[in-house]
């Protein structure tokens, strides 16, 4: 069930640029920046309420004052595998933090770490499904997909008061 976006947004944050892209349901993708590009960079803005509102949220986010978002979402792509993850993550509250282990355990398919971890690295909408939130059994870092990988998902983790071992 694949959506073609009809909305785009950018906006500036902490932790480099971000590209918002949205259909009639709800927010298709974040981006994060990485090493000064976006995917669709070389296109025009086209704004929604949706966007507009997803852009807000997430200003608020970074400001400190939004711990949890409402925006409507549209996970178009994906496994029913990945979709299973990304909606247990979308249940992580801010400043909570699950293991790979732990996330697998909870959609009752123990022992598929890699796989969790694939699913994790391939969320469409990082930090609004906090995929930022998952760490290694033993509390450290072991990866992160989005903006400058570890250095971004530190800064969230941070952001969030998280603690994790180095």
């Amino acid at each position: 069930m694949d959506s073609t976006p009809t909305a785009l947004i950018r906006l500036p944050s902490p932790i480099g640029r971000l590209e918002l892209t949205g259909d009639d349901v709800g927010v298709l993708t974040l981006s994060i920046e990485r090493e000064g590009h976006l995917p669709h960079e070389d296109q025009p803005e086209h704004p929604s309420p949706v966007l507009e509102e997803a852009a807000k949220q997430l200003t608020e986010y970074f400001a400190g004052t939004r711990t949890r978002f409402d925006v409507p979402l549209h996970l178009a792509g994906g496994t029913a595998f990945q979709r299973a993850v990304w909606a247990r993550l979308d249940e992580l509250d801010y400043g909570t933090v699950t293991s790979y282990g732990e996330l697998g355990l909870s959609i009752d398919r123990p022992g598929s770490g890699r796989a969790i971890g694939g699913a994790v690295g391939a969320n469409p909408l990082p930090i609004l499904i906090g995929c930022h939130r998952v760490l290694a059994s033993n509390g450290r870092i072991t990866g992160y997909s989005g903006g400058s990988g570890i250095p971004t998902k530190e800064w969230l983790l941070g952001h969030e008061g998280i603690e994790y071992r180095s």
